[in-house]
C-alpha cells in the first residue's frame, strides 16, 4: 500500500513566524496534534506538535502569543513521499520515534501528512492484515517502538550522558 492511498490531504500549515497561540488554534480547528511548518516556497522546514507548544510555554515561562514556531521547531524534517510504501513510512516512524510524517514531493513541497491514526483507521478486522499487506503486528510494533522512553532524566539530561560523567 502506498502512502498516497492513506495520507491526509487537507492539512493545516503555518510558517516559522506563526505564533504558538495561532498554531494551537489551527490544531483545535483541524482536530490534529501536528502542523507542518512551511516556508514561502511551500517547502516543509519543520513540524510543530501540541506537545512542542505546551513544553515551550512551560519551559520558557512565556505566553504562547509571544513565541513563534521558528523558535521551537528543530528544523530537522523526517518525511516520506506519496509513492513510498506504508511499510517504509512505518520504518521511518520507528527510527525517528514519531507518530506523524509530512508527505513531501521530490522538491520538498508539502503534499499531505501520514499519521499512525491514518494507518490504523485502514485496519480491517482480521489480525493478519491492515489492508494491502500491512500487518496489525507491524503497526502495533511501530507504535510500541515509538512509545519507548528516550532515557531522559527529570533534569533533561540523558541517562547515558549522566552515567558517562559518573
Amino acid at each position: 500500500m502506498r502512502v498516497q492511498n492513506v495520507m491526509t490531504n487537507n492539512v493545516a500549515v503555518c510558517s516559522p513566524d506563526t505564533s504558538l497561540a495561532a498554531a494551537a488554534g489551527l490544531m483545535w480547528r483541524y482536530d490534529c496534534g501536528v502542523i507542518p511548518v512551511i516556508d514561502e516556497g511551500q517547502k516543509v522546514v519543520g513540524v510543530i506538535t501540541d506537545r512542542d507548544i505546551c513544553m515551550a510555554v512551560a519551559m520558557n515561562n512565556r505566553f504562547a502569543s509571544e513565541m513563534v514556531t521558528g523558535e521551537v521547531i528543530s528544523g530537522e524534517v523526517f518525511a516520506c513521499s506519496p509513492e513510498d510504501e506504508v511499510s517504509e513510512a512505518l520504518a521511518t516512524m520507528q527510527r525517528r520515534q514519531v507518530l506523524r510524517l509530512p508527505v513531501v514531493s521530490q522538491d520538498g513541497a508539502l503534499q499531505g501528512i501520514l499519521s499512525m491514526n491514518d494507518i490504523m483507521l485502514r485496519a480491517k478486522d482480521e489480525w493478519e492484515s491492515v489492508g494491502d499487506g500491512i500487518s496489525y503486528a507491524e503497526v502495533l510494533n511501530t507504535r510500541k517502538v515509538i512509545g519507548q522512553h528516550r532515557n531522559i532524566s527529570p533534569g533533561g539530561e540523558s541517562f547515558e550522558s549522566r552515567a558517562m560523567r559518573a
